[in-house]
């Protein structure tokens, strides 16, 4: 029997703190995710998979067990986006079942299981005249990068419905692969790390130690030189001796899922350690505001510290992906809200802009300015991006609560019902909330039996202040942001806590040595980074904008953006300059300046519009314009 379908099974990992709370024991019902998840059901997924056909995707499995005659389409790897998407059909069937999608993702599971070698191999990409190159080039081929989505894929399948042939196909694959590197001693890694924390997964969900000690393999053999030994790669050192975080964003990350999923199962403490300092050197030194990471063009990778250019922001959705699935697992093996912070914020901004609000179209690149050049498209030919939001969208109702063995954790608040057990008591929680809009989060407990446990509520460390009430009493509280609050008494049916955090509009500056930014400002409201857009702004160009410390803001609901989102209005200034020389003396140096009133918009609702200029750092003047 499947068991509940959760993102990751920690709940007998030794070294876990946190413990999944499955899809099916919450309940959405905000205004802000469940039309997400309705349209990603309805809209993202059916149009995916057209795409997914008419890009040959699928007929490459039809072509590997002999269906069809007909060429490779397209990338090496483009078995992985087929995988990525079955697994995003699973935790959609988990949340809500759908006739349409189950049929489809059977069909598609029946074409990958029907073109698996007899000895376990399966990339469709390798076969006929290319069998005899499978295993030759680790570094480039993602042989094992497709493969660990395919164990993923498998797993959330088979826990989402209970059926086992995409899960034993994966099975089959990893003793081939456990055969391979282990039993006849080829000793390499992955060029692109995604199986490693897919091969943990699958020793949770089925209890072979085997795929542990292989993870623990890969992991222990990177930064040897076994593929080059490029910082590109993550091969330049051993992962234990890791300080600074460099390279492929996606990779990196992908990585440090593994590393975190290893960790928790084993406590190796170098790894933990080494986890931390490269959690620093990203969130202190290389992140975006918006969550975003991966500067560089070149090579999809990290720059170095304080490079973060705005026009040429990388920022790819994958590794907004990469960051929240990152994150989550340093939570779960520490119980630390700084990684929930990093988590929230790259949802909400980085990774939820990567899709167009009516769920067609998507962004791999994800720029912090733009001229009204860069436009979501419907696919790419590298078409990883699309998937992988989607599988992220489709799983939100798991990252919402965690369980430990004192009670009940509440990550993000997004109204919603959770029905859970607590050391055999159930439980069930409301949260009623307008979040991230508003932040008054009011919750309803309700056992079915009295009982002594934990409530946590988190305190994100964008917030200033904040009053918690438990049955309309107060209850002091000394914690500093970002935080976790314990509250923990007898809960008998409609006890209740009220949360309340203030959430002003805030401007935020960069860190001197961000040049781009130097004398810029960007405006943050709770989670939500936002941005000027040339649609909600006329009479002046929005790059021309600039604000000073004391500008007044208030908000303004808009329906016209769907979905509906919460404007902020200020009294900014048009700085224009006169003489239209790309370069000027400086004593003939004259601006124009003028009063304008601006309107910005949430950084994720960007380009669902006309094109047109958009910038989320806002040049900062004096406290008075002379």
């Amino acid at each position: 029997m499947p068991s509940s379908t959760i993102i990751t099974d920690t709940s007998i990992s030794p070294y876990a703190k946190l413990y999944s709370v499955p899809i099916e024991e919450v309940r959405i019902e905000d205004n802000f995710w469940s039309w997400r998840l309705k349209i990603l059901r309805e809209v993202t997924l059916p149009s995916q998979y057209t795409l997914l056909e008419r890009t040959g995707r699928i007929d490459n499995f039809r072509r590997s067990s002999g269906k069809i005659s007909v060429p490779f389409s397209g990338l090496r790897f483009n078995d992985s986006d087929v995988y990525k998407w079955i697994e995003a059909v699973a935790f959609s069937l988990a949340y809500s079942f759908d006739e349409n999608l189950y049929k489809l993702s059977r069909s598609v599971i029946d074409e990958v299981v029907a073109a698996q070698d007899e000895d376990g191999y399966l990339n469709t990409y390798f076969t006929f005249e290319l069998k005899g190159m499978r295993w030759r080039n680790l570094r480039d081929s993602h042989e094992l990068y497709c493969a660990g989505h395919l164990m993923q894929a498998g797993i959330a399948y088979y826990r989402s419905t209970g059926e086992r042939s995409l899960l034993d196909s994966a099975i089959r694959f990893a003793d081939h692969i456990y055969d391979t590197f282990i039993t006849k001693g080829f000793r390499c890694v992955d060029g692109h790390p995604e199986i490693e924390m897919a091969l943990v997964e699958l020793y949770r969900t089925v209890r072979d130690g085997r795929y542990l000690d292989l993870a623990c393999f890969f992991v222990d053999n990177r930064g040897l030189g076994l593929i080059g030994g490029s910082t590109y790669h993550i091969d330049h050192k051993p992962f234990r001796e890791l300080s600074e975080i460099v390279g492929h964003a996606v990779r990196a990350l992908y990585l440090n899922c593994g590393a975190a999923d290893i960790y928790m199962e084993t406590g190796d403490r170098e790894i933990w350690e080494a986890l931390q300092r490269l959690w620093r050197s990203m969130v202190y030194y290389k992140m975006y505001i918006t969550g975003g990471v991966g500067s560089r063009y070149e090579a999809e990778a990290f720059g170095d510290d304080y490079e973060l250019p705005n026009y040429r922001a990388y920022s790819e959705t994958c590794a907004a992906v990469a960051n929240i699935m990152w994150n989550w697992r340093m939570l779960n093996a520490s119980r630390d809200a700084c990684y929930t912070d990093i988590m929230e914020l790259a949802l909400y901004n980085a990774a939820l802009s990567g899709i167009s609000l009516d769920g067609k179209s998507y962004f791999y690149v994800n720029p912090l300015a733009d001229r009204g050049y860069s436009r979501r498209q419907d696919w790419f030919t590298c078409a990883c991006c699309p998937p992988n939001i989607a599988r992220l969208i489709a799983s939100i109702p798991g990252y919402i609560y965690s369980k430990s063995i004192e009670g009940l954790w509440i990550h993000l608040y997004i109204q919603s019902t959770i029905s859970t057990s607590l050391d055999g008591n159930r439980i069930t929680l409301k949260q009623v909330t307008n979040y991230p809009w508003d932040g008054e989060v009011k919750l309803s407990i309700e056992p079915k039996l009295e009982d002594e446990f934990s409530v946590y509520l988190r305190i994100p460390g964008w917030c200033r202040s904040f009053t918690v009430e438990v049955n309309g009493r107060r209850i002091d509280t000394m914690i500093k942001p970002p935080s976790y609050i314990e509250i923990r008494r007898v809960w008998g049916y409609g006890d209740s806590i009220r949360l309340f955090m203030s959430m002003p509009i805030e401007l935020v500056a960069a860190h001197p040595r961000v040049i781009e930014n130097t004398s810029r400002v960007t405006i943050m409201r709770g989670p939500l980074v936002y941005c000027v857009e040339q649609s909600d702004n006329e009479g002046f160009d929005v790059w021309d904008l600039a604000v000073h410390r004391n500008t007044r803001f208030r908000l303004e609901w808009d329906r016209s953006i769907i979905g509906g989102v919460m404007k902020i209005i200020g009294d900014g200034y048009a700085v224009e300059d006169e003489g239209g020389a790309l370069y000027t003396p400086i004593d003939r140096l004259r601006y124009r300046i003028r009063g304008v009133e601006f309107r910005a918009i949430p950084y994720y609702a960007w380009a669902n519009r006309n094109p047109g200029p958009m910038s989320v750092w806002i040049r900062l003047l004096g406290d008075s314009i002379e």
